[in-house]
């Protein structure tokens, strides 16, 4: 990973210093959420992804800084939106800013996030219609799949018919749409553009079952404590893999998911059913094929360094621990 940053590196600086210079405000209050945030940023794989897929495809411009920034934007809005409907009380090991100031400065947060992001697409002086049209898809996504896990929840009903449907609509739109944006803005062929397309859906979804899968066996000092999804009563592929081994316990962990309660012995009987019913493998052995859908995709662009980096991203996504 540190010889892919290393790639991108100049790159990056330009999209980062672009996402800070959108976000310029005269409100003390909104500047101290903005550096917040800024303070506390992930490792940016979304504006990652358009650059390479740019990289690969032709060469990095300034329409490529644009729709990268922009996606960054747009990601951070949806997490400050998400932490509301989530009720989160941390993300990345640090306070949210629901947490910090209540739901209502952090929706407000989100839209100025996003805005700014829209804005940038609009900046760019070629196909800013049509990249518009593609995050305006990934944002009503973003809205049905946040719902259709709320409502899932509330039943504890989620099949992995529908956990697939939110893990796109949450996650995975917004790594397709990212690479898209980079691919147009390099001049791809549609070819190109479909492997492109191809490529960051299936990182998109194997990153989300990595972010599932490490709820059941992941290091809380790195960030997210180990079962904050069943907490949310979200039924997740370990856990859909686990009942599928073990049909005949499956209602009696769904009652369990819906009644759930932090510490409770639901929570770790529930922990245990899936790691002893081989849902870790399960998922992990889905996780795999997305990844290697993904890397096949790229057979569509000629071989160069850009490429390369492409498939060490999945690599990362595969066997990162955070």
């Amino acid at each position: 990973m540190e010889e892919l940053k290393a790639y991108i590196k100049a790159d990056m600086g330009r999209v980062a210093a672009l996402v800070e210079k959108s976000l310029g405000t005269d409100i003390p209050l909104l500047e101290k959420c903005n550096r917040h945030i800024l303070e506390h940023k992930g490792k940016m794989v979304r504006p990652m992804i358009t650059l390479l897929m740019a990289d690969a495809i032709g060469s990095i411009n300034d329409n490529t800084i644009n729709f990268a920034a922009a996606a960054e934007l747009i990601h951070n809005a949806s997490l400050l939106h998400d932490d509301v409907a989530d009720n989160s009380d941390s993300r990345r090991g640090v306070p949210t800013i629901s947490s910090i100031l209540g739901p209502r400065p952090s929706v407000l947060l989100g839209d100025f996030w996003l805005v700014k992001g829209i804005a940038r697409i609009l900046d760019a002086t070629e196909n800013s219609s049509r990249v518009m049209n593609l995050f305006g898809k990934t944002l009503s996504e973003l809205a049905e799949g946040e719902m259709l896990q709320l409502e899932m929840a509330k039943g504890g009903a989620t099949t992995e018919k529908e956990y697939y449907r939110i893990i796109y609509d949450k996650t995975a739109t917004l790594f397709e749409t990212s690479a898209l944006a980079g691919a147009i803005s390099a001049g791809a062929t549609p070819e190109q553009e479909a492997a492109a397309g191809e490529f960051a859906r299936s990182l998109g979804l194997a990153f989300q079952i990595k972010d599932d899968i490490l709820d059941y066996e992941g290091d809380e000092t790195l960030g997210k404590p180990l079962g904050q999804d069943l907490l949310e009563k979200k039924i997740t592929l370990p856990l859909l893999g686990a009942m599928k081994a073990c049909p005949s316990q499956e209602q009696r962990i769904r009652e369990m998911v819906k009644g759930i309660e932090p510490g409770s012995e639901a929570q770790k009987t529930i922990s245990s059913f899936v790691v002893e019913n081989g849902g870790i493998d399960y998922a992990e052995e889905a996780m795999n094929a997305y990844l290697a859908k993904g890397v096949k995709a790229l057979d569509a662009f000629p071989k160069g360094k850009a490429k390369f980096y492409l498939s060490m991203l999945a690599a990362y996504v595969g066997n990162r621990n955070k």
